[in-house]
């Protein structure tokens, strides 16, 4: 392994127990065994790596989250109701087994602000997460092309917001987070009101 590799390795361990901002170039040095130097070489600044550390974290939050939402074999549901349970379900869980990741998520979307590459880095991610959402809970319609691209970006865009929002809660106050159960009866509830209103 070269020192660009071990730097990242380096930066990712830092990045879990210290997090971004409180993680220094020597830190990463001593968590690499490699040098000040091998930092400007290969990156250019210690930010620059940091955020090449973030990105290889949040691509592996979208790998776990994939498995997440992937259904078992065996375990599909034509069962609404039931699927958005296990759904979320599987997805809180990895809160509880993947808690550093998560937490380097979140810490990934406050230096998006201060960081422009890493903020369009992250919203190309968050293009890709969003389909990946829609496309687990809805059937798209192949007919119109326009239609399910639209779809694909509205819905997308609110299962990220409960996704982000459930992921949050959890970080927090895992005990009064909600469950997959509860998001079901939540979303049941919405709909039920907004029938009503029809």
């Amino acid at each position: 392994m070269g020192h660009r590799e071990e730097l990242l390795d380096g930066a990712a361990q830092c990045l879990y127990e210290k997090g971004f901002g409180r993680t220094t170039a020597r830190d990463v040095v001593a968590a690499s065994g490699t040098n000040l130097a091998s930092i400007g070489y290969h990156f250019g600044s210690k930010d620059a790596l940091l955020t090449e550390a973030l990105l290889r974290a949040t691509t592996a939050w979208g790998e776990e989250l994939d498995r997440a939402l992937a259904e078992p074999d065996g375990a599909a549901t034509s069962d609404p109701d039931r699927r958005v349970e296990d759904t979320w379900g599987r997805v809180i869980s990895l809160f509880s087994t993947q808690r550093r990741l998560w937490a380097t998520h979140v810490e990934a979307l406050a230096q998006a602000e201060r960081l422009p590459e890493l903020r369009a880095k992250l919203a190309e991610a968050q293009h890709e997460v969003r389909e990946g959402l829609a496309l687990t809970f809805h059937t798209l319609p192949d007919d119109d092309p326009a239609a399910a691209d639209r779809r694909v970006h509205v819905l997308g865009a609110v299962y990220q917001a409960l996704l982000t929002g459930v992921m949050v809660q959890w970080m927090l106050d895992p005990e009064s987070a909600p469950s997959g159960v509860d998001l079901a009866e939540g979303l049941r509830a919405i709909v039920e009101r907004a029938d009503a209103l029809a």
